[in-house]
């Protein structure tokens, strides 16, 4: 299985790109490393620690990004990404804007808003300090949560080993059919913006 052969530092790492690169959900990976912890195939402290140290650095390259470059430049060559649009960064620079400090801490959890919102509070220069500890936090509860979950689900292990497979595929098609819609969703884009012009 992918993920036993990852291991704890490979979720760590598959969190790191979720934070910049918000296509991979940690919905999908964070629930089966918890799984796989209740397997003994991974240590479960070690997950929601690797995985809440992902967390924050992915958001120190994004609050080095918005601090070095400034929101709007930071934004326009972000949004150049494949499969990454400019409208995701700005929600989560309205969230700041409207939230201030605690949307660092609040925007762990809102799907869209998590990933990004450390670009906004560092362009607006957040204090390193509340920035880390707001993230850290924030992290802990969402990721802890989601391993926990996971883990919850390994209490049916005779029923969940059987489907062990399943799970994997279905692993692999959530990630397939999120980069569909998000192929998609871009190709549209290009041809509103074409008509548009």
């Amino acid at each position: 299985m992918l993920m036993q052969a990852l291991g704890e530092w490979g979720v760590g790492l598959m969190i790191v790109l979720e934070t910049v690169f918000p296509p991979i959900p940690s919905e999908v990976v964070l629930p089966l490393a918890g799984f796989l912890a209740k397997q003994g195939d991974m240590s479960l402290p070690l997950v929601i620690v690797t995985s809440t140290l992902g967390s924050y650095l992915g958001a120190l390259l994004l609050y080095g990004l918005g601090f070095a470059l400034g929101r709007d430049r930071a934004i326009r060559y972000l949004s150049k990404l494949p499969l990454v649009e400019a409208e995701d960064f700005e929600r989560a620079t309205s969230w700041f804007e409207r939230h201030g400090t605690p949307a660092v801490f609040f925007g762990r959890f809102i799907p869209g808003v998590r990933s990004l919102i450390s670009l906004p509070a560092g362009a607006a220069k957040m204090n390193m300090l509340k920035f880390t500890v707001a993230t850290i936090l924030g992290s802990a509860i969402w990721n802890g949560a989601l391993v926990l979950l996971g883990y919850a689900l390994g209490s049916q292990y005779e029923v969940v080993e059987r489907y062990s497979n399943w799970l994997n595929y279905a692993v692999y098609a959530v990630l397939a059919g999120l980069l569909v819609w998000l192929i998609v969703r871009r190709v549209r884009k290009g041809r509103s913006d074409t008509v548009g012009a």
